[in-house]
């Protein structure tokens, strides 16, 4: 039997309920779907106390995740949150934690996301998924269409660092280089999708990355002892990480296990050279225009114009936190200083979190009290043009 408490789909924007044993994208309206659970279920009582008996990967929480049937898993989730008192002492937050997602199978946070992905599309029937990628989310989705024995086809910018390209191929997915960004492989992809009959995996385009995202929520959670921090910092490009991880809090709340009232102030992180989301923010509005021409070495965050800019900027209302834009020239230097006062070499998109932490500090937003969670989203070797070495 399975241990999911996984009930039905509901759209974000119309709020109709959809089937959870059929294999979708988006609801007839065009807005994302989100996974619901019984949250009063029998299944979930005492969960919580049951969970430091289980095994140290994200599928711990499997009666809040969908249940696809088969083992898929390769040790993704549960990465480590390392103080950082050195770098939090600089900035000025002392009480700072890093969350390092590089600890990931392939050196990422889009883990998450893509195995539950990958999984419940292979579950539900798709003979073939394809997404558009910055980077990461590409070598996650091969590696575990790998693991599921789902063919993959990927979409990377050809100015992508090339190790990803390398990695794509290893994992015997189908590369696809584009000219252009993010936005632009994502065009060419849809010119195929329909005839090809694959399935987009496409950030917030399937109901299910969101879910796998929101077990960094849990964990950030369980790490603390079922306390929530003050803050997080979240590099934000398509931001399923950002609304996951709001998703899971919200999910805590209504089980008991963490306390109302007490959430995190979010941050979206991002670079002057693409801040989409910063400039909706600041200008007070509910989307986001797209970025001309999009120019950041943090590959993650180049993402001109996210499909969920709604989604995101609705959380970071609720949340009274904020949008960072972070110079672009100085995210390299930050990711030495992680690098040289804690031991973890982030990738750019973490180290830019690191720069906006400074601002917060310097504009007030963030106090010397504040328990600060920062999200190093991968490993910095991926980078060695971006990061100059």
């Amino acid at each position: 039997m399975s241990r999911s408490v996984l009930t039905h789909l509901e759209c974000s924007a119309c709020g109709k309920r959809h089937e959870r044993h059929d294999l979708l994208n988006l609801c007839a309206c065009g807005a994302s779907l989100m996974a619901r659970y019984d949250l009063t279920s029998p299944r979930l009582t005492a969960l919580r106390d049951r969970l430091s008996v289980r095994a140290p990967d994200l599928w711990r929480y499997a009666e809040l995740l969908p249940e696809p049937g088969f083992p898929i898993s390769l040790g993704e989730g549960f990465t480590p949150l390392v103080p950082a008192p050195a770098a939090g002492e600089r900035a000025g937050a002392p009480r700072l934690l890093i969350k390092d997602e590089s600890a990931n199978p392939t050196g990422s946070f889009k883990d998450r996301g893509l195995s539950v992905a990958v999984a419940m599309a292979k579950a539900l029937g798709a003979s073939a998924g394809a997404l558009p990628s910055a980077g990461n989310a590409g070598s996650a989705a091969a590696a575990f269409g790998a693991r599921a024995g789902l063919k993959i086809h990927v979409f990377l910018p050809i100015d992508t660092p090339r190790s990803f390209f390398g990695e794509v191929d290893a994992y015997g997915a189908v590369l696809h280089k584009v000219a252009g960004h993010i936005g632009d492989a994502g065009r060419a992809m849809r010119e195929q999708l329909a005839s090809q009959g694959w399935f987009d995996l496409s950030t917030l385009k399937e109901p299910y990355r969101v879910e796998g995202k929101k077990t960094m929520g849990f964990e950030i959670a369980e790490q603390l002892g079922w306390e929530l921090p003050e803050a997080i910092l979240y590099p934000t490009g398509g931001g399923t990480g950002l609304i996951g991880m709001w998703k899971a809090f919200e999910e805590m709340e209504a089980m008991g296990w963490v306390a109302k009232g007490r959430r995190p102030r979010m941050y979206a992180v991002q670079s002057d050279g693409c801040a989409p989301i910063v400039r909706a923010f600041a200008e007070g509005k509910d989307r986001a225009e797209a970025w001309a021409e999009p120019k950041t070495a943090a590959s993650g965050i180049r993402v001109p114009a996210p499909f969920a800019d709604r989604l995101i900027l609705k959380v970071l209302r609720e949340s009274s936190g904020d949008a960072i834009a972070v110079k672009e020239g100085e995210i390299a230097g930050a990711a030495r200083e992680i690098a040289s006062l804690e031991g973890i070499l982030p990738a750019p998109e973490g180290a830019a979190c690191l720069l906006a932490l400074k601002h917060l500090v310097r504009t007030s937003q963030v106090r010397a009290t504040d328990r600060v969670v920062l999200f190093n989203t991968g490993t910095g070797l991926k980078y060695p043009e971006a990061l100059g070495f």
